[in-house]
């Protein structure tokens, strides 16, 4: 749905004004190109396709964490079946991972 100048009165087709433009004057498009990577979840290997911003988020995490991304991503797949017998969307559930780190 969208609105016009209330919130109450609603116009077909109508584009609200965006307050906080998402694309920075310094926008990079390179982190939104998706790199495919081999990467070993404890003891298999398998290729995960992410954004390249989410690869450097994930090597900052394992920077912190004094390991390899392949290291974070197995902890990661371990933790997930442990606690709630797995995911079906893996690269999905990674992605959320790298955003909720960012957000603390």
């Amino acid at each position: 749905m969208v609105y016009g100048g209330s919130r109450s009165e609603w116009r077909p087709g109508a584009q609200p004004a965006i307050k906080v433009d998402p694309f920075v004057r310094e926008f990079d498009m390179g982190l939104a190109r998706p790199l495919s990577r081999s990467v070993r979840l404890n003891g298999f290997a398998t290729c995960l396709r992410l954004e390249q911003v989410y690869w450097e988020i994930l090597g900052e995490m394992a920077t912190l964490n004094g390991c390899s991304v392949s290291a974070l991503l197995s902890h990661v797949d371990r933790e997930v079946h442990l606690r709630h017998g797995g995911v079906k969307n893996f690269t999905g559930l990674v992605r959320v991972v790298c955003v909720v780190h960012s957000l603390k």
